[in-house]
Protein backbone atom coordinates (compact mmCIF):
# COMPACT_ATOMS: atom_id res chain seq x y z
CA UNK A 1 0.00 0.00 0.00
CA UNK A 2 2.77 2.48 0.73
CA UNK A 3 4.35 1.92 -2.89
CA UNK A 4 0.84 2.68 -4.38
CA UNK A 5 0.48 5.83 -2.22
CA UNK A 6 4.01 7.20 -3.39
CA UNK A 7 2.97 6.13 -7.05
CA UNK A 8 0.00 7.93 -7.03
CA UNK A 9 1.82 10.79 -5.24
CA UNK A 10 4.09 10.62 -8.37
CA UNK A 11 1.75 10.52 -10.69
CA UNK A 12 0.38 13.45 -9.28
CA UNK A 13 3.49 15.19 -9.95
CA UNK A 14 3.87 14.25 -13.10
CA UNK A 15 0.85 15.82 -13.74
CA UNK A 16 0.72 18.99 -12.40
CA UNK A 17 4.06 18.86 -14.35
CA UNK A 18 2.25 18.29 -17.52
CA UNK A 19 -0.21 21.14 -16.85
CA UNK A 20 2.58 23.77 -15.87
CA UNK A 21 4.15 23.06 -18.79
CA UNK A 22 0.59 24.09 -20.93
CA UNK A 23 0.15 26.72 -18.34
CA UNK A 24 3.68 27.93 -19.44
CA UNK A 25 3.19 27.59 -23.44
CA UNK A 26 0.54 30.12 -23.95
CA UNK A 27 0.75 29.90 -27.82
CA UNK A 28 0.12 26.13 -27.12
CA UNK A 29 -3.36 26.85 -25.49
CA UNK A 30 -4.39 29.12 -27.90
CA UNK A 31 -3.92 26.97 -30.39
CA UNK A 32 -5.42 23.77 -28.84
CA UNK A 33 -8.26 25.13 -28.06
CA UNK A 34 -8.99 27.31 -31.43
CA UNK A 35 -9.01 23.86 -33.12
CA UNK A 36 -12.67 22.85 -31.05
CA UNK A 37 -14.08 26.41 -31.56
CA UNK A 38 -13.01 25.74 -35.32
CA UNK A 39 -14.75 22.51 -35.63
CA UNK A 40 -17.72 24.28 -33.95
CA UNK A 41 -17.89 27.31 -36.23
CA UNK A 42 -16.58 26.44 -39.70
CA UNK A 43 -18.24 22.52 -39.66
CA UNK A 44 -21.64 23.92 -37.92
CA UNK A 45 -22.36 26.92 -40.58
CA UNK A 46 -20.46 25.77 -43.50
CA UNK A 47 -22.18 22.21 -43.13
CA UNK A 48 -25.10 23.24 -41.03
CA UNK A 49 -27.26 24.93 -43.77
CA UNK A 50 -26.73 22.55 -47.00
CA UNK A 51 -26.99 19.32 -45.72
CA UNK A 52 -30.45 17.30 -45.38
CA UNK A 53 -30.53 14.23 -42.89
CA UNK A 54 -32.45 10.74 -44.00
CA UNK A 55 -35.03 11.22 -41.07
CA UNK A 56 -34.94 14.77 -40.79
CA UNK A 57 -34.02 17.35 -38.37
CA UNK A 58 -31.44 19.70 -37.82
CA UNK A 59 -28.39 18.79 -39.39
CA UNK A 60 -25.90 21.29 -36.94
CA UNK A 61 -27.43 19.46 -34.08
CA UNK A 62 -26.62 16.13 -35.87
CA UNK A 63 -23.30 17.73 -36.68
CA UNK A 64 -21.96 18.88 -32.96
CA UNK A 65 -22.15 15.55 -31.17
CA UNK A 66 -20.40 14.01 -34.04
CA UNK A 67 -17.39 17.33 -33.60
CA UNK A 68 -17.22 16.73 -29.68
CA UNK A 69 -16.17 13.11 -30.58
CA UNK A 70 -13.64 14.04 -33.32
CA UNK A 71 -11.66 16.91 -31.58
CA UNK A 72 -11.17 14.29 -28.75
CA UNK A 73 -9.70 12.11 -31.64
CA UNK A 74 -7.56 14.11 -32.94
CA UNK A 75 -5.70 14.65 -29.53
CA UNK A 76 -3.87 11.82 -30.23
CA UNK A 77 -1.35 13.84 -32.21
CA UNK A 78 -0.77 16.09 -29.59
CA UNK A 79 0.01 12.97 -26.58
CA UNK A 80 1.72 11.71 -29.26
CA UNK A 81 4.11 14.46 -29.84
CA UNK A 82 4.55 15.15 -26.12
CA UNK A 83 5.67 11.75 -25.20
CA UNK A 84 7.83 11.70 -28.11
CA UNK A 85 9.38 15.09 -27.49
CA UNK A 86 10.35 13.63 -23.50
CA UNK A 87 11.47 10.62 -25.09
CA UNK A 88 13.70 12.14 -27.61
CA UNK A 89 15.05 14.74 -25.20
CA UNK A 90 16.11 12.32 -22.71
CA UNK A 91 13.53 13.52 -20.32
CA UNK A 92 12.34 10.06 -19.60
CA UNK A 93 15.42 8.69 -19.41
CA UNK A 94 16.61 11.65 -16.52
CA UNK A 95 13.28 10.67 -14.87
CA UNK A 96 13.94 7.35 -14.59
CA UNK A 97 17.37 8.39 -12.67
CA UNK A 98 15.63 9.47 -9.45
CA UNK A 99 13.67 7.75 -7.10
CA UNK A 100 10.24 8.26 -9.11
CA UNK A 101 7.75 5.89 -9.49
CA UNK A 102 8.05 4.42 -13.00
CA UNK A 103 4.28 4.24 -13.36
CA UNK A 104 4.34 7.78 -12.91
CA UNK A 105 5.48 9.16 -16.21
CA UNK A 106 2.83 7.39 -17.70
CA UNK A 107 0.09 7.79 -15.70
CA UNK A 108 0.47 11.72 -14.90
CA UNK A 109 0.74 12.01 -18.83
CA UNK A 110 -2.55 10.35 -18.62
CA UNK A 111 -4.12 12.51 -16.51
CA UNK A 112 -2.80 15.58 -17.74
CA UNK A 113 -4.84 14.87 -21.09
CA UNK A 114 -7.98 13.68 -19.17
CA UNK A 115 -8.17 17.20 -17.88
CA UNK A 116 -7.03 18.88 -21.21
CA UNK A 117 -10.17 16.84 -22.80
CA UNK A 118 -12.62 18.07 -19.90
CA UNK A 119 -11.20 21.55 -20.57
CA UNK A 120 -11.59 21.24 -23.91
CA UNK A 121 -15.21 19.67 -23.85
CA UNK A 122 -16.45 22.60 -21.96
CA UNK A 123 -15.33 24.98 -24.63
CA UNK A 124 -16.98 22.98 -27.24
CA UNK A 125 -20.33 22.43 -25.19
CA UNK A 126 -20.19 26.18 -24.23
CA UNK A 127 -19.51 26.53 -28.53
CA UNK A 128 -22.06 24.75 -29.70
CA UNK A 129 -24.99 26.32 -27.48
CA UNK A 130 -23.81 29.59 -29.50
CA UNK A 131 -24.33 28.32 -32.95
CA UNK A 132 -27.74 26.82 -31.71
CA UNK A 133 -26.87 23.25 -30.89
CA UNK A 134 -28.53 21.87 -27.32
CA UNK A 135 -29.62 18.88 -25.71
CA UNK A 136 -33.27 17.99 -24.99
CA UNK A 137 -33.01 14.79 -22.50
CA UNK A 138 -31.98 16.02 -19.71
CA UNK A 139 -28.55 17.08 -17.25
CA UNK A 140 -28.20 13.91 -15.95
CA UNK A 141 -28.33 12.04 -19.73
CA UNK A 142 -26.23 14.84 -21.32
CA UNK A 143 -22.93 14.29 -18.30
CA UNK A 144 -23.14 10.52 -19.46
CA UNK A 145 -22.40 11.93 -23.18
CA UNK A 146 -19.94 14.08 -21.78
CA UNK A 147 -18.05 10.88 -19.47
CA UNK A 148 -18.72 8.59 -22.78
CA UNK A 149 -16.38 11.19 -24.86
CA UNK A 150 -14.00 11.75 -22.33
CA UNK A 151 -13.62 7.66 -21.88
CA UNK A 152 -13.25 7.84 -25.52
CA UNK A 153 -10.27 10.36 -25.24
CA UNK A 154 -8.44 7.80 -22.49
CA UNK A 155 -8.42 5.35 -24.98
CA UNK A 156 -7.05 7.73 -27.74
CA UNK A 157 -4.49 8.72 -24.91
CA UNK A 158 -2.72 5.16 -24.08
CA UNK A 159 -3.27 5.32 -28.18
CA UNK A 160 -0.83 8.45 -28.25
CA UNK A 161 1.23 7.15 -25.45
CA UNK A 162 2.74 4.10 -27.25
CA UNK A 163 2.79 5.85 -30.37
CA UNK A 164 5.12 8.47 -28.99
CA UNK A 165 7.35 5.97 -26.98
CA UNK A 166 7.86 3.27 -30.39
CA UNK A 167 7.99 6.80 -32.94
CA UNK A 168 10.10 9.09 -30.40
CA UNK A 169 10.01 12.07 -33.04
CA UNK A 170 7.48 14.49 -32.90
CA UNK A 171 7.84 15.35 -36.65
CA UNK A 172 6.88 11.96 -37.51
CA UNK A 173 4.20 11.46 -35.05
CA UNK A 174 2.88 14.10 -36.70
CA UNK A 175 2.69 12.54 -40.10
CA UNK A 176 1.81 9.47 -38.88
CA UNK A 177 -1.08 10.54 -36.97
CA UNK A 178 -3.16 12.15 -40.09
CA UNK A 179 -3.20 9.06 -42.16
CA UNK A 180 -4.35 7.40 -39.06
CA UNK A 181 -6.90 10.13 -38.12
CA UNK A 182 -8.53 11.32 -41.02
CA UNK A 183 -10.38 7.62 -42.48
CA UNK A 184 -11.58 6.77 -38.82
CA UNK A 185 -13.25 10.52 -38.99
CA UNK A 186 -14.18 9.84 -42.54
CA UNK A 187 -15.68 6.60 -42.80
CA UNK A 188 -17.73 7.56 -39.77
CA UNK A 189 -20.92 9.01 -38.92
CA UNK A 190 -19.98 11.99 -37.97
CA UNK A 191 -20.37 14.19 -40.90
CA UNK A 192 -23.48 12.10 -42.78
CA UNK A 193 -25.54 9.06 -41.92
CA UNK A 194 -24.21 5.55 -42.61
CA UNK A 195 -27.23 4.55 -44.80
CA UNK A 196 -26.30 7.17 -47.20
CA UNK A 197 -23.37 5.39 -47.68
CA UNK A 198 -22.72 1.98 -50.13
CA UNK A 199 -23.55 -0.45 -47.97
CA UNK A 200 -20.29 -2.31 -47.21
CA UNK A 201 -18.69 1.44 -45.97
CA UNK A 202 -21.92 1.95 -44.16
CA UNK A 203 -21.04 -1.18 -42.26
CA UNK A 204 -17.95 -0.30 -41.54
CA UNK A 205 -18.71 3.08 -40.61
CA UNK A 206 -21.21 1.66 -38.21
CA UNK A 207 -18.71 -0.42 -36.23
CA UNK A 208 -16.00 2.66 -36.26
CA UNK A 209 -15.40 3.13 -32.47
CA UNK A 210 -15.93 6.95 -33.48
CA UNK A 211 -19.43 5.88 -34.60
CA UNK A 212 -20.30 3.72 -31.68
CA UNK A 213 -19.16 6.91 -29.21
CA UNK A 214 -21.06 9.51 -31.30
CA UNK A 215 -24.15 7.23 -31.77
CA UNK A 216 -24.36 7.05 -28.40
CA UNK A 217 -24.58 10.49 -27.22
CA UNK A 218 -26.64 11.54 -30.24
CA UNK A 219 -28.91 9.35 -28.48
CA UNK A 220 -28.15 10.77 -24.86
CA UNK A 221 -28.31 14.39 -26.13
CA UNK A 222 -31.98 13.84 -28.01
CA UNK A 223 -29.83 15.15 -31.10
CA UNK A 224 -31.18 13.80 -34.59
CA UNK A 225 -29.27 11.04 -36.68
CA UNK A 226 -29.52 7.81 -34.99
CA UNK A 227 -30.15 5.91 -38.08
CA UNK A 228 -29.35 2.23 -38.75
CA UNK A 229 -30.88 -0.87 -38.72
CA UNK A 230 -27.74 -3.44 -37.68
CA UNK A 231 -26.51 -4.36 -34.60
CA UNK A 232 -23.82 -1.54 -33.57
CA UNK A 233 -26.16 1.25 -34.02
CA UNK A 234 -28.41 -0.68 -32.01
CA UNK A 235 -26.25 -1.43 -29.31
CA UNK A 236 -24.62 1.91 -29.94
CA UNK A 237 -24.11 2.76 -25.82
CA UNK A 238 -22.33 -0.73 -25.10
CA UNK A 239 -19.99 -0.18 -27.91
CA UNK A 240 -19.44 3.33 -26.57
CA UNK A 241 -18.05 1.72 -23.54
CA UNK A 242 -16.88 -1.10 -24.85
CA UNK A 243 -14.70 0.54 -27.73
CA UNK A 244 -12.77 2.50 -25.25
CA UNK A 245 -12.10 -0.40 -22.69
CA UNK A 246 -10.72 -2.52 -25.26
CA UNK A 247 -8.49 -0.13 -26.29
CA UNK A 248 -7.48 0.64 -23.21
CA UNK A 249 -6.95 -2.57 -22.04
CA UNK A 250 -4.44 -3.32 -25.38
CA UNK A 251 -2.34 0.08 -25.51
CA UNK A 252 -1.77 0.87 -21.33
CA UNK A 253 0.08 -2.63 -20.90
CA UNK A 254 2.02 -1.94 -24.48
CA UNK A 255 2.78 1.55 -23.24
CA UNK A 256 3.88 0.17 -20.03
CA UNK A 257 5.74 -2.89 -21.54
CA UNK A 258 7.47 -0.17 -24.00
CA UNK A 259 8.39 2.13 -21.43
CA UNK A 260 10.42 -0.58 -19.49
CA UNK A 261 11.87 -2.28 -22.22
CA UNK A 262 13.42 1.18 -23.45
CA UNK A 263 14.66 1.15 -19.63
CA UNK A 264 16.53 -1.65 -19.92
Amino acid sequence: MRRVRYAMADGLTMTRRNMAHLVRTPEEVVLYFMLPIMFVLVFGYVFGSGMVLPDGGDYREFLLPGVFAMTMLYGLGATGSAVAVDAGRGVIDRFRSMPVARSALLTGRSAADLLRALLEMSVLLVCGLLVGWEWHRGVGRALVAVALVLALRVAITWIGIYLGLVVRNPDTVGMIVFPLVFPLTAVSNVFTAPELMPDWLGTVAEWNPLSATVTAIRELFGNPGLGGGGWASENALLLAIGWPVLLTAVFAPLSVRTYQKQGG
